[in-house]
């Protein structure tokens, strides 16, 4: 497991009344905000975040770990996302038995914040993780 200095979740937007408790999305609701995820940054403390190509995902499922631009920002989709298509790197994925930790995350105390002329919410205190890269194995 790898500490990163900088890695932290500071923003967090639930589902609001746009999304069932399953992350599809209700006939006829708004797409946000609320946007149904929660963002953070990958960037390690004085180690520069090489920029990555963008790739297209065609939909983004609750689950979806993908990167904001070539990073380090990233965000988890709480629902299914297929208003954002072609938009985002999908380059990971939360296991089903974890996405409760992320509805925590979602459910902490945040602040209302404009982010071009976009309503957000931000957390009142980022939340710093760790992380880990799992090595696939040729019979995956």
């Amino acid at each position: 497991m790898r500490h990163c200095a900088g890695c932290q979740f500071y923003r967090a937007e639930s589902r609001g009344q746009s999304w069932d408790s399953e992350g599809n999305h209700i006939k006829n609701a708004g797409f946000g905000p609320p946007f149904a995820l929660i963002q953070g940054t990958l960037e390690a403390q004085g180690t520069p975040f090489n920029k990555l190509p963008l790739e297209d995902c065609p939909i983004l499922r609750r689950g979806s770990v993908a990167l904001i631009g070539s990073g380090p920002e990233f965000f988890i989709s709480l629902a299914d996302h297929s208003e954002w298509k072609q938009e985002y790197t999908v380059f990971g994925s939360v296991l089903p038995e974890d996405m409760n930790v992320a509805e925590k995350i979602a459910a902490l105390p945040t602040l209302p914040d404009v982010w071009n002329n976009v309503n957000v919410t931000v957390l009142e205190k980022p939340v710093p993780f760790l992380f880990r890269r799992i090595n696939k194995s040729s019979q995956d």
